[in-house]
Order: structure tokens, then sequence, then C-alpha cells
């Protein structure tokens, strides 16, 4: 790709992104662009053909980047978008500011945003998903947003207009999350910490955190995230029907749907983003087979696929 704008931040062509992912799959961008600052994002996308493609990337923690890479600019932000402020009972993120790290500072400020804890990924992310767990939920707390549009211009949204709902956002097309401002409940320090390592305790025993997955793979066909409580049905719970289907276990090539946790793609060693994405849809196949029930990718999937090797004869 030529003629691209002049930057602060780092361009990269042809840039590897298996290396981004937490699958650790996929093929290369045709451009990484790593913004220095909100400025050099705004510049950067002014100046961009408009018919050039872009993808903002968080890091990587839901998504499979298939095998024939991304067309067009992947924009992934770093240090200059990882800043964590807080005021009173406001909290104001950067888009790559760790959720878990959010929930940390908060709590030692008597914040409660203790669900963010276990969450993977950045709170770019997080606005763009709503994402939630244990029943709070991104929506609860967020009020506003601030991005940068396809053509450069910088705006703050409200919450409002985001219509967030169960893993899912209406952002404006190609907007590029730079910060999020969040208010929290008040909350003692000390009791914040200790439930966020009772939920830490609990992520850890029933999913496979050592594992090069992807976070929960399909969303839940009840429409909401596991509460946690004792009454919190299992019947329409994405791996309950997965098992139900006979798939806990199931592999092609290197990926696996967990043992641990059927709701878990999982790169169990060589996997390719083909062979991942392909047993999640022999997945949804099965559930719908034996319970009606079409289930719905959690999982980001982006880009093309490897092309097709020519034929001799």
């Amino acid at each position: 790709m030529s003629d691209l704008p002049d930057v602060r931040g780092v361009l990269t062509p042809d840039r590897d992104l298996s290396s981004l992912t937490w699958m650790r799959v996929g093929g290369p961008a045709d451009v990484l662009f790593q913004p220095a600052d909100e400025e050099d994002l705004c510049a950067f996308l002014a100046a961009l053909p408009e018919d050039v493609p872009v993808f903002p990337m968080g890091v990587g923690s839901n998504l499979i980047v298939r095998d024939g890479g991304v067309r067009g600019v992947v924009i992934r932000l770093g240090r200059g978008f990882n800043g964590i402020d807080i005021d009173g009972d406001l909290v104001r993120a950067g888009a790559a500011a760790l959720d878990a790290h959010v929930a940390r500072k908060a709590a030692a400020a008597g914040l409660n945003l203790t669900f963010l804890r276990t969450i993977p990924g950045a709170i770019g992310g997080a606005v763009r998903m709503n994402a939630g767990c244990y029943g709070d939920y991104m929506a609860d707390v967020l009020q506003e947003v601030r991005v940068v549009l396809r053509d450069g211009t910088a705006k703050t949204l409200p919450a409002a207009e985001l219509n967030l709902a169960y893993r899912s956002s209406d952002l404006p097309a190609g907007a590029v999350i730079v910060s999020a401002t969040l208010k929290a409940p008040r909350g003692a320090p000390e009791a914040l910490e200790e439930r966020m390592a009772l939920q830490l305790a609990k992520r850890d025993e029933s999913q496979p955190t050592k594992d090069r997955t992807a976070g929960s793979t399909f969303r839940n066909p009840a429409g909401y995230s596991s509460t946690g409580e004792a009454d919190d049905s299992m019947d329409l719970k994405a791996w309950k029907v997965i098992d139900d289907a006979g798939m806990r276990g199931a592999t092609r090539g290197g990926a696996l749907m967990n043992p641990k946790h059927s709701n878990f793609l999982t790169n169990a060693g060589g996997a390719t983003a083909a062979e991942l994405e392909e047993l999640g849809e022999e997945v949804r196949k099965k559930v719908y087979e034996t319970s009606g029930l079409t289930l719905e990718w959690e999982i980001m999937r982006v880009g093309e696929p490897a092309p097709q090797k020519a034929q001799t004869v």
C-alpha cells in the first residue's frame, strides 16, 4: 500500500497479526498503524483515502484473524491510549487500558468496577461488545465514549447513543474508540479486593485460563451472561447446549472445544484460523440439529481465508 499519510506513530507494512491475538493465528495486515496519540490518529484518518478499509484492533483477546490476513489498515492503540484517571466516582480509561487494570485501580479508590477484573481484553473492546459478567455490564456504568470517526473527526458520544445490548453496540462504521468514561458505585477497597479475588478463583476453577483461547466462543442463547448466582439456569447456556450436542472435546486439526469448558474454542497446538472457524461452525450445526438453537459467534472473525494453492497436474 503506497502513499500513506505521514505519522508520528508507527506504520508497519505486511505485519503478521498472529502474534497479536490470544489464539496465535492469522495472516498479515496490509498495514498496521500504531498512533502516537489522538491527534496523530485524527490526522492519519483524515488524510487516508476513503476507499482504504480500516479495522480497529484491541489486544486480540476476542478475535480470530483469518489465515489470509486483513486488507487495508489495522489500527492498534498502545501506550498513548492506556491512561486511567479517577475523579470522584468517575473513571476515565483509555481504550487500550486493560479491563483488569481498570478494575484494580478503581477498587483501590473505593469504586466498584469489579466485574471487569475477570474480563480479558481492554476497555475499547469492552465498550464495543458491552462486556459483562456476574450480572453486571458496561451498559450499567458507561457514561460516554470518545471516538475518532473514519474521516478523522473526534467526537464524544453519550452512552445512550450506542444502544448497548447483550454483546453488541451501535458504533458509527469505522469509528475507533479512544477512551470511555465510567460512573462506578462506591465500595470499601478491602471488600472490593476480596470480591475480585473470589471472582478470579471462580474463573480459574471453571475456565481454561492458561490455554490459547479467545474467551467465550458463542453468546448464551438465553441472551445474558452468567450471573454466578445459585438460581442461574443452565438450560440456555452455550456450554450446556454444546455439551448436549456431544461437542465437548471435539477437534479439527489443532482446534479443540476445551474439555474444561466447552464454550472455549482452543488452539491446542498448531491450529490454523480455518480449523478454528470450521470447528466452530461444526459446533453450531450440531447444536442446531440437537436443540433447534442457532448459536451466535461471540468471537469476532475478520480477514480473508488463505489463498487456494494451485493444483499440479
